[in-house]
């Protein structure tokens, strides 16, 4: 095998297998996150409702993340991934019902949005599970020597089925309507469903098997916290997420202040996607290993400014750019995040690290939201995706000041170990 093979993790079918799982999945729970903010929003006109969707995921999501990662590091991974993707086909099946005219035709609009706000509770509790097995899954496909390649082209898919995912949603939307939308989302689901039974049962490399929960808690979030690295690039991570989550915010954008309607929404939502994807390729060819700190922070500082200027922007191509770039920035950032925790976490303990990522980053995409919200309803849409951008700003100079030795890391002698 080629030492800079850029496609090296292709080569595995399973691998393959697992990205086609993972393509699947993420189009259609984007497509769905876009469908449910264009419906919700559609019934109440009020921007914190936009906020109340992503509360709605993260508290279930964070409640459970660490018990998740505790039984992911205790399952068999490929049978455990089947049971969460039909655990998902029922939510998307009750998103589907809930929207279908026959079948709510005495339904208050309330009632209508209390259950769409019960599913999306219940989609946070599993999301909690789908980040776990994911991470783990990857590291029994492929020999650990492709671990760097195999996280680059699983966060590129990642951001390619969003890509497609929430522009394909607008554009369904303003096509067939948000009920076939969903009946879309379901199918996918199914299709992801059949295909995951395509990779083989996993062996269970926890040594502890039957561990009491709490100390198998208590060891993950120790491992964690002992880690500077980890635990520094997912705090930097988690802050400017959570005060740059202007994605929350798109459809009050395209509504009322850009007047792009639908199409123009799914273009909006789907830009940040673009431009990470193209980032992701570039960085198959191009790694990042060398002056990996620093690059970290640059990245997120200028996500900080992309943000900064989309909230400043009514003019619909500068806001379409300025989202794109946020997206390079966010591309460049995930791939270095994702790298660090797959080369510095031992195989045992894949799981719960996972979980502890989640409540750091993953679950700030939801706070962000609730945040972006709550901050629209007090200060106005633009002056709050503004002010988050700064608050982004603000993080990144504390933590290259604070932090000196996190400008200094550099990835380049833990490639070099697993590529002996």
């Amino acid at each position: 095998m080629a030492k800079n093979d850029p496609y090296a993790a292709l080569r595995f079918k399973e691998f393959n297998i697992f990205l086609l799982v993972r393509f699947a999945l993420v189009f259609a729970w984007s497509m769905q996150f876009i469908v449910v903010e264009w419906q919700v929003f559609s019934i109440t006109k009020d921007p914190l409702s936009l906020g109340i969707i992503g509360l709605m995921e993260v508290i279930p999501a964070v409640l459970m993340a660490l018990f998740a990662g505790h039984i992911v590091d205790q399952k068999e991974k490929r049978n455990l991934l089947a049971l969460c993707i039909a655990a998902f086909s029922l939510i998307s099946l009750g998103m589907f019902l809930l929207t279908w005219p026959e079948f709510i035709t005495n339904w208050s609009a309330n009632t209508v949005l209390y259950c769409i706000y019960a599913l999306v509770f219940f989609g946070g509790f599993l999301r909690s599970f789908f980040g776990p097995i994911i991470f783990s899954l990857v590291a029994l496909i492929v020999p650990k020597q492709v671990y760097p390649n195999a996280a680059t082209w699983n966060s590129s898919t990642w951001q390619m089925a969003r890509v497609l995912g929430v522009a394909f949603a607008g554009f369904t939307i303003a096509w067939l309507g948000v009920s076939l939308s969903l009946c879309i989302i379901f199918c996918l689901v199914l299709f992801s469903l059949v295909v995951v039974f395509q990779i083989k049962k996993k062996p269970i490399l926890n040594p502890k098997i039957g561990e009491p929960v709490i100390q198998s808690l208590t060891e993950g979030v120790r491992f964690v916290f002992k880690n500077k690295i980890i635990l520094g690039a997912l705090t930097l991570d988690m802050v400017s997420v959570l005060f740059g989550g202007a994605v929350a915010l798109l459809a009050v954008f395209a509504e009322d202040i850009l007047k792009v309607g639908p199409k123009g929404f799914g273009i909006l939502a789907a830009a940040p996607s673009v431009g990470a994807f193209l980032t992701m390729l570039i960085t198959a060819y191009l790694p990042i290993s060398k002056n990996a700190g620093k690059k970290l922070l640059a990245a997120i500082f200028g996500f900080g400014l992309c943000i900064i200027a989309f909230g400043l922007s009514s003019v619909f191509w500068v806001s379409v750019l300025a989202l794109f770039f946020s997206g390079v920035t966010d591309g460049v950032s995930m791939v270095i995040r994702q790298t660090i925790l797959q080369l510095k976490t031992p195989d045992e303990m894949r799981g719960r690290v996972s979980s502890v990522n989640s409540i750091f980053v993953g679950s700030s995409n939801e706070l962000g939201a609730f945040e972006s919200g709550l901050t629209a309803k007090l200060m106005g849409t633009a002056r709050a995706v503004v002010f988050g951008g700064t608050m982004t700003l603000i993080t990144v100079i504390t933590t290259g000041l604070v932090l000196p030795s996190f400008r200094k890391l550099d990835l380049r002698e833990d490639f070099d170990k697993n590529n002996d």
